[in-house]
């Protein structure tokens, strides 16, 4: 997780360049990502660390200690806290957020950022569909798709969970890394009901094909980047991972001039299209290039690529490239 960390820090030297803001880490356990964001992304003038667990949190307090404005205070993450609503708030439990989304949204200032970590990919990626459909009211996609699609049933219960305060999200940076997913969201101060929250029915869909049967969803179909926020992120000057963190935010900056649901592979199209040779990706993006289309490789699966073309030509240039 060090990269990931790295990847808070670069969000948070990011949205809050001239410091002075109020964060929250909810379960806050060591302080093995809080501190980091607060010593290195400089944004904070305060920051609380809320830990139920009292031998975690006596360590917490001695790595916090000295450092100006924090705050170490041992409770369940589910009670409000003191010093409420906060410019940030960080919820990174192990396995599912959902009990904690609730109390979150509604610890965050008006467009202040809750960071949300998933680490149940069994059940939103689709392995455990029965339990995905009883947590997260949501049918999960199966397959190489499945983390993306994980990652937008949890953006839809993120909007969910706002809708029930009275408030929307706009998603800055959400993201599948590893065996995890990450999203940093702001919480708007009103819902306009209007979210881009639905579900795919894979007869009518025109986009990357996400397998068969009923909709699946339902799932955020909007952005998953704010496209100048991310053009933004640099690598941190203390990072753990300085090149693996360079290499993914390349990825990224690349990939918000496709912002669309769900990417190709080459090998998938070949397989599914019969075609003897799948083609490179090179050849794919000047292929739709020359048809007018944008396309980005993807953060999400090296050699996936988005595209803004709809899915019959995407299969039309599989097949020119396959023939040579």
């Amino acid at each position: 997780m060090a990269a990931d960390r790295d990847l808070a820090v670069a969000f948070v030297r990011a949205r809050f360049p001239k410091g002075g803001a109020s964060g929250w880490d909810m379960l806050a356990a060591t302080g093995a990502r809080g501190l980091r964001l607060v010593r290195e992304g400089h944004g904070f003038r305060s920051f609380l660390f809320t830990e139920a667990n009292p031998e975690a949190a006596a360590v917490l307090a001695q790595n916090a200690a000295g450092i100006p404005g924090t705050r170490v205070v041992v409770t369940d993450a589910h009670d409000a806290p003191e010093g409420a609503p906060f410019d940030y708030v960080d919820l990174d439990p192990y396995g599912s957020p959902l009990s904690f989304l609730d109390p979150a949204i509604g610890a965050v200032a008006n467009r202040g950022v809750l960071g949300v970590t998933a680490t149940d990919l069994m059940v939103l990626a689709g392995v455990q569909p029965g339990a995905c459909e009883r947590r997260y009211g949501a049918r999960p996609i199966r397959g190489r798709l499945g983390p993306e699609g994980g990652l937008r049933i949890l953006l839809a219960n993120l909007a969910g969970a706002a809708r029930r305060h009275g408030r929307g999200v706009r998603p800055l940076l959400a993201y599948v890394r590893d065996h995890h997913l990450r999203a940093y969201v702001e919480v708007t101060p009103s819902s306009t009901g209007a979210d881009p929250v639905g579900t795919i029915d894979p007869a009518t869909w025109e986009g990357p094909a996400v397998g068969t049967g009923a909709p699946f969803g339902p799932l955020w179909l909007g952005p998953l980047f704010d496209s100048a926020l991310v053009a933004h992120l640099e690598v941190p000057p203390a990072a753990a991972q300085p090149r693996e963190v360079e290499i993914f935010l390349s990825k990224l900056r690349g990939e918000i001039e496709v912002d669309r649901p769900f990417y190709y592979e080459a090998n998938e199209l070949a397989g599914a299209l019969g075609l003897p040779s799948p083609g490179s990706l090179a050849s794919y993006v000047a292929g739709l290039s020359a048809l007018g289309y944008r396309t980005a490789p993807t953060h999400a699966r090296p050699g996936g690529f988005r595209t803004d073309a709809p899915r019959s030509v995407v299969e039309t240039v599989a097949r020119s490239l396959a023939n040579g």
